[in-house]
């Protein structure tokens, strides 16, 4: 039997930098047997760092930062603006409906996934968004034990949008000298936009100027993922998504101008534990993390 069925319009909510959009759902609540307890409907968002099984044992391995509740029934007040996606849910849930409205805040992290090891069980840890209803007396009372079955959850996802208008790109320069050699190596290397989404193909605009009279041999594109855990304390790792070597050679006293194009791909990066994806809802397929914007 059912005391409370949610429903939601759409599971990713898209993060536009200067605001999020609304999460718009709607509780059906059956008041039959509820005795003196509240229906309430809470959106967290948790940061996980260790396995669900060892909670068991009395330690949490999640840690919430950002919670907000708000009681359904009996009605205390909550009286959204209904837009059409309500509408379309109100008829859904039918005369038992209750709608409610979340506004995420800007600062809060997108959703992301810390990737598993081969041997690693259990949820991934990262930075998710669960919407769940529940029946309790008060929103949340640490002694007051709420039944699973008095619960109803969904996990949603926070995206992280990327505007087109694309910035132009970076540009960096060296000068390298080598033992052996009064003349130095000139490099500058550069980037035609600032945002790449995922899947395209980046070119990497290189010059190089050798005035030693050696051969360079050899030219190595790398990408590295810099990804910023603040948790207790800030922890910041950087792992390696690309590294491309080609074989092209510039002659002593020569100039070299050509682009090369490089793809950094999850689909190359399986077997890195800890690489940050953008967030899961179940187990298909993402794609390496979204910067921060």
């Amino acid at each position: 039997f059912c005391f409370l069925t949610l429903y939601l319009g759409k599971r990713d909510y898209v993060d536009h930098v200067d605001s999020v959009d609304a999460v718009e759902g709607v509780l059906k609540i059956d008041p039959a047997d509820l005795g003196d307890r509240k229906v309430w409907i809470q959106l967290a968002c948790a940061f996980r760092y260790g396995r669900e099984d060892l909670d068991v044992i009395g330690l949490s391995f999640r840690k919430d930062i950002w919670i907000q509740h708000i009681q359904l029934y009996p009605d205390a007040g909550h009286k959204p603006t209904l837009t059409e996606m309500h509408n379309t849910l109100l008829q859904k849930a039918g005369e038992q409906g209750h709608a409610f409205t979340f506004n995420i805040p800007t600062n809060l992290p997108c959703s992301v996934t810390l990737q598993p090891g081969p041997d690693d069980k259990g949820k991934a840890c990262g930075v998710d968004f669960e919407v769940k209803a529940y029946l309790a007396k008060s929103a949340d009372d640490p002694d007051e034990k709420i039944d699973k079955k008095d619960t109803c959850r969904l996990v949603i996802r926070k995206i992280q949008f990327a505007p087109d208008n694309t910035g132009s790109g970076q540009k960096a320069e060296l000068c390298k000298s080598f033992m052996m050699s009064d003349k130095p190596v000139f490099l500058e290397a550069s980037l035609d936009k600032e945002i790449y989404y995922h899947g395209d193909s980046i070119p990497v605009t290189l010059k190089i100027k050798n005035e030693t009279n050696k051969v360079v041999k050899k030219i190595k594109v790398t990408v590295d993922q810099t990804t910023d855990v603040v948790l207790y304390s800030a922890d910041k790792y950087t792992k390696n998504v690309l590294c491309e070597e080609f074989g092209e050679t510039v002659e002593g006293n020569a100039t070299f101008d050509k682009t090369l194009s490089i793809t950094p791909l999850l689909a190359n990066n399986k077997e890195k534990r800890g690489l940050a994806l953008d967030g899961r809802l179940k187990d298909e397929d993402t794609n390496l993390a979204s910067t921060t914007m």
